[in-house]
């Protein structure tokens, strides 16, 4: 019997979600799940997937669909639950691609729809822009390409956060342009200034500028599991 990733706790209210998401109680659903997430924890081919989990080329369609009918999305808005929003981190975090993947496409992706692949520093690599709560709780996220600037993708990151108090970030988003939309939104920009700017940083509230950790150890996650580095669209947190 291979390594079961969910705990009974977790599997019941996770199991709750997909049944309200309209996905069929079958008898084989959980098996089916953890089919899912033992082939993107362990790097292994779909088809090499153990037995236990049920006939490989199943759980193969079934992440497909659930993936292309924006389930796993709805699944991971669900889980967002009261965050909270008094301070915010915003961080953008590389991902390599697959070795044999290529700029726009994920490796061996029939369809031809962007992958949010592209190239960068590091090679082909997509780029997760993820949003934290105070308690470092993802709440939301955006894909792209790896060498889209985190600059031009804070703005609509930051129009989905009208509840935020503080919103901090690292020298990447230091842009007035993201300063006056934070402002106008209600919250408080901390995000230090670049080296060469005139005004400097002496205003920097450096104690909450460390708790910034949270956000990096959020993005750390999801690179445990090898699904992100072959198809960006759903990243998975555990």
């Amino acid at each position: 019997m291979p390594r079961l990733l969910l705990r009974d706790e977790h599997w019941s209210k996770l199991r709750e979600i997909l049944l309200h998401k309209s996905i069929y109680n079958k008898r084989d659903l959980r098996m089916i799940v953890e089919g899912m997430l033992y082939r993107m924890r362990t790097e292994c081919l779909w088809r090499d997937s153990p037995k236990a989990f049920g006939n490989w080329n199943t759980v193969y369609k079934r992440f497909n669909a659930w993936s292309a009918s924006g389930k796993w999305l709805t699944v991971f808005k669900t889980l967002v639950v009261e965050p909270n929003m008094e301070w915010v981190f915003i961080d953008g975090s590389y991902t390599k691609a697959h070795q044999h993947s290529t700029a726009q496409h994920s490796a061996g992706a029939a369809s031809g729809s962007d992958e949010a692949i592209g190239k960068s520093r590091a090679g082909n690599t997509s780029k997760i822009h993820l949003v934290v709560d105070a308690h470092g709780l993802p709440i939301e996220f955006e894909i792209t390409d790896g060498q889209i600037n985190d600059c031009t993708q804070a703005p609509a990151l930051i129009s989905k956060l009208p509840a935020a108090e503080t919103i901090v970030a690292d020298k990447g988003y230091d842009s007035e342009k993201i300063r006056e939309q934070v402002g106008q939104q209600g919250a408080k920009a901390v995000i230090p200034r670049k080296r060469n700017s005139v005004k400097g940083s002496a205003d920097l509230d450096k104690g909450l500028y460390r708790n910034r950790h949270l956000v990096e150890n959020a993005s750390a996650r999801p690179k445990r599991y090898w699904q992100t580095k072959v198809t960006t669209q759903t990243p998975s947190w555990s």
